[in-house]
């Protein structure tokens, strides 16, 4: 989400939880910080009602934290469903950010334990000082806790003994999701880093990078009318080769980013049952990829 959008994204937010006048929309912000990094232009700001990191020149918003509400209303809330439907054990976050999924986790099932990886250093550095990632990093009364690692969340070393429960996913670069986890043999590799029957939930990101070509108008205008278009996300392409009939797709509520998930397709009225209430009628949502029945 670029820093002009960040208006209406922070005024929409708003706009869920209370009433609203046009003045109050005109949302006013505070810059905390802003440095950059060996890998991002990192800048955090404020309004009265959360904050923000936003990140590299596009400065999309890559973390929220709201000060008197739970929930972002954007794809960080469903990764909070992911629990529900995976083995006990630990949970990977690769792609940490600020710590938005990790807050959002820990508050629903706070006896988790999170391995999150994060490239940047400093960036870390900042979401602890602003966006209270260090009191994720403290042990709280259940034994819930969050553990922070500084490297490459695609390196063979991510992983714990006896593979992770689940593995969320959210690694993006200049705005554009890495170029890596558009190859099934990336999925291969980190499905191997799951313990049996855990599944891997990804952000893959829009649709916009895949339509630039003329020669996908008018596929793209044929599956916008089916509403069909994550079939052009090249992230879902290779998740369905690398997990073909096992593999689920959304589009987060009200957003633009597709999300994939692996394993057998869920029994959603269970899953509804299991999460809290403002994730029941989202995770209904999930439909089964069957990529080669809508490209025949």
């Amino acid at each position: 989400m670029e820093m002009g959008k960040l208006c209406s994204f922070a005024s929409s937010r708003e706009r869920e939880g209370h009433g609203s006048t046009e003045e109050e929309e005109e949302e006013e912000f505070k810059v905390l910080t802003t440095v950059r990094s060996r890998y991002n232009e990192i800048l955090i700001v404020e309004t009265t009602e959360s904050r923000f990191l936003l990140l590299d020149s596009t400065h999309n918003v890559h973390s929220i934290l709201n000060k008197g509400r739970k929930w972002t209303g954007s794809y960080w809330d469903e990764f909070a469903s992911l629990p529900a439907i995976v083995p006990r054990g630990p949970i990977a976050i690769l792609g940490l950010g600020g710590g938005t999924s990790a807050h959002l986790i820990l508050d629903s099932w706070p006896s988790l334990k999170l391995e999150g990886w994060e490239i940047d250093e400093l960036l870390i550095d900042k979401a602890r000082e602003y966006l209270g990632l260090c009191n994720l990093e403290r042990c709280n009364q259940v034994g819930g806790v969050l553990c922070v690692h500084v490297g490459d969340a695609l390196s063979p070393s991510a992983t714990v003994p006896g593979g992770f429960a689940g593995i969320v996913v959210d690694l993006f670069s200049d705005g554009k999701i890495l170029t890596q986890l558009q190859e099934v043999a990336t999925w291969l590799e980190l499905n191997n880093r799951l313990m049996c029957h855990g599944r891997i939930m990804v952000n893959c990101g829009g649709v916009h990078a895949e339509t630039t070509d003329p020669s996908n108008v008018a596929a793209h205008a044929k599956l916008s009318q089916k509403g069909d278009l994550w079939i052009q996300n090249s992230t879902i392409k290779a998740m369905c080769s690398a997990f073909p009939g096992n593999l689920s797709w959304k589009k987060e509520a009200g957003g633009e980013n597709y999300l994939a998930l692996t394993g057998p397709m869920p029994d959603l009225d269970l899953w509804s049952n299991l999460v809290p209430d403002h994730l029941k009628l989202n995770v209904k949502q999930w439909k089964p990829c069957m990529l080669k029945s809508l490209m025949a």
